[in-house]
């Protein structure tokens, strides 16, 4: 399993439309193949930033099959617009304790 942690910070103003249309992208993401679940958090300092947690059964099921999927073309169309800067995406992988 492999977490992505995405930090947004969404324009000023347009926090209610993003959660808005967050809520339509979520029903995206949740029916591709390797997603386990995802959660989204709004920071208490800054009320225009979140943090988004995905968790993929693989890096590649993010990387290539939601990235390179039409799915991925329409999460783009509801999402893209309200960031910035545009948010950078890195992946975790578990240690072992």
């Amino acid at each position: 399993m492999i977490l992505e942690v995405a930090l947004l910070q969404v324009k000023p103003g347009l926090t209610e439309d993003f959660e808005y249309n967050f809520k339509q992208a979520a029903g995206i993401i949740c029916k591709m193949k390797g997603y386990i679940n995802h959660e989204l958090r709004k920071c208490i300092e800054d009320k225009n930033k979140y943090i988004l947690l995905v968790r993929w059964e693989t890096l590649e099921d993010h990387t290539k099959g939601f990235r390179e999927s039409v799915e991925y073309q329409e999460w783009k169309k509801l999402l893209h617009h309200f960031y910035e800067p545009f948010p950078t995406v890195e992946h975790f992988e578990e240690i072992p304790s």
